[in-house]
């Protein structure tokens, strides 16, 4: 079995996404939606401005409008949300993602990911098993690379199966920072 994935642009999406920055207890984080629901969020940021550099980085066209979701909308408890997750709060952040800005592959391991609970830990490999792709821990690692929704997706919690930490988009040090509000301390490396 083949696991060629093409690239999927966020720049394809239409009409463009919207997005907003949010103020959290760790700093500025970006944001991006279309319809469906989240295609980019990015870990806290300095400022605002860092926010949207970053969104550009995770494949988000320059230039969309900036409108954070209105009151009652699905994604207007993101901020609060995330608030509670940096301040250490237990908080599952089960926002909806658009998954059309995924491959097929990486729809199935990064749906897969979305499972994995707070205070948990997965192999690659593992991850791998589960989609029926047992030898696909390096393709499982690159799927997991692409995941433009870091939190709401959190690629953090799948590891080595050597229980070092692997790889990880932002860096390590953001990897054992996220794991460390979440109870799991693997010190400042693997």
């Amino acid at each position: 079995m083949a696991y060629i994935d093409k690239k999927v642009s966020l720049r394809r999406l239409k009409p463009n996404p919207l997005i907003w920055t949010i103020a959290t207890a760790a700093g500025w984080v970006g944001a991006a939606r279309s319809e469906a629901g989240l295609v980019a969020l990015t870990l806290p940021q300095a400022g605002a401005e860092e926010c949207v550099r970053s969104l550009t980085q995770l494949g988000v066209k320059e230039g969309c409008s900036v409108v954070p979701p209105e009151s009652g909308h699905v994604l207007a408890g993101l901020a609060q949300a995330l608030n509670r997750y940096f301040s250490g709060e237990p908080e599952r952040l089960d926002f909806p993602v658009d998954w059309a800005v995924f491959t097929p592959f990486q729809q199935r391991v990064l749906q897969v990911v979305r499972g994995i609970r707070r205070g948990e830990l997965l192999f690659y490999g593992q991850v791998a098993a589960m989609i029926d792709c047992p030898r696909a821990s390096r393709a499982v690692g690159g799927a997991l690379g692409a995941n433009r929704v870091s939190l709401v997706v959190p690629c953090h919690r799948v590891i080595r199966s050597d229980g070092t930490l692997g790889g990880f988009g932002s860096g390590l040090a953001w990897k054992v920072r996220l794991l460390a509000i979440e109870g799991i301390n693997f010190g400042s490396g693997d």
